[in-house]
């Protein structure tokens, strides 16, 4: 995630925590008629939970986004449940709106234990499947130490960025979450939907038919779901109320970035919606309004990069990474967010790029 008004004001004082990043409360409240808001632990950067929100029909209770995977985050998500008075036996649904594993992590263990659907979008698939990282696995990795399975899946992790460099292995503590659950170097269950929906598509949830909404930019395959007799607008990761999504460079799309602006475009012709719920911080109102100032913002970074060429001259990702961000935030995910704002300009003429010794450099056309 991106926090785009983290800098300190005038007076040199530090502002306040982004609402994303506030801890989960044990707090249930109801943010729309028959729609409770649960709040689940998780600790990423930039976040501090994530928004369960639990609707209720006829049938039970259908999920959406139910959090980590692990005993500890799936202790949480039931604890939220009882504290609802909701029973795992009436979940009959679980909505996943992309493939982080904050979204999806306990969606497949639901499925397990209840026989919940899992709904995502048509074109939901993770970065990487259980079943490509596993596929040379023979029968010795059973008797591998924890720690030899660690580092046999850190290895896995060390590929080339588009751009050039070489990826970093996640914290040996994402790490061994990845592999809770599972045997011989394993991930841990990763979900695979039952129902699979098309943008624009019904769904029947909680008493309202919601309208499938296709959103790609922070992944390719978020999901956002529209309720336009109510006004509800389920945003996810797409909109969220005080920082913005990550826009990565990993996408297989050309130009991810402006993927994300047709998305965000999308967000402002929704008429009578009056209440957003997104997947991070607080329930708003100015839809519209937040897909403008994000939008707003990633013009902004295209700017600087802009004004950044005559000064760089022939830069690679790294360093225009650095013109971007603070020192604080530099990083993988840095880099990734500055080659998907290079490779939108790159598309729309302002800059060009060529290879040397397999990193990519950046300069004006």
């Amino acid at each position: 995630m991106t926090d785009e008004t983290a800098e300190p004001d005038e007076r040199g004082d530090a502002r306040p925590p982004r609402q994303e990043q506030e801890e989960a409360t044990t707090d249930i409240g109801e943010v729309a008629p028959g729609i409770l808001r649960l709040q689940l632990p998780v600790a990423l950067p930039g976040l501090g939970h994530v928004n369960c929100y639990a609707l209720e029909d006829e049938r039970g209770f259908a999920l959406v986004d139910p959090g980590l995977p692990g005993d500890a985050p799936w202790a949480a998500l039931i604890d939220r449940l009882d504290r609802a008075g909701i029973a795992l036996r009436h979940v009959h649904t679980v909505v996943v709106t992309h493939s982080h594993h904050d979204h999806f992590g306990a969606a497949e263990r639901l499925h397990d234990e209840t026989s919940a659907d899992i709904v995502a979008h048509e074109a939901f698939r993770l970065m990487w499947e259980e079943a490509e990282m596993t596929a040379n696995e023979d029968s010795s990795s059973l008797e591998l130490t924890d720690d030899e399975i660690l580092e046999r899946m850190k290895e896995r992790f060390r590929w080339t960025t588009p751009w050039g460099t070489k990826r970093t292995p996640p914290p040996d503590d994402v790490m061994r979450m990845f592999l809770s659950g599972g045997r011989g170097g394993r991930l841990f269950p990763t979900p695979e939907p039952t129902i699979r929906v098309a943008d624009r598509a019904p769904v029947r949830l909680g008493r309202r038919e919601w309208v499938s909404v296709h959103t790609p930019g922070h992944t390719r395959d978020h999901l956002c779901l529209y309720d336009p007799e109510g006004g509800v607008m389920l945003s996810g990761d797409h909109i969220l109320p005080t920082i913005t999504p990550h826009i990565s460079g990993y996408f297989p799309e050309a130009d991810p970035l402006a993927l994300f602006f047709d998305s965000l475009d999308r967000m402002t012709r929704f008429e009578g919606v009056t209440i957003t719920l997104p997947a991070h911080g607080h329930p708003f109102a100015d839809l519209a309004g937040r897909a403008e100032a994000i939008a707003e913002h990633h013009h902004e970074r295209l700017d600087l990069i802009r004004a950044s060429v005559d000064e760089i001259g022939e830069g690679s990702v790294v360093d225009f990474m650095q013109r971007l961000f603070r020192p604080r935030s530099w990083g993988e995910m840095a880099e990734s967010e500055t080659f998907a704002h290079l490779v939108h300009l790159r598309a729309t003429g302002d800059i060009e790029q060529r290879e040397s010794d397999g990193v990519a450099l950046f300069s004006a056309p």
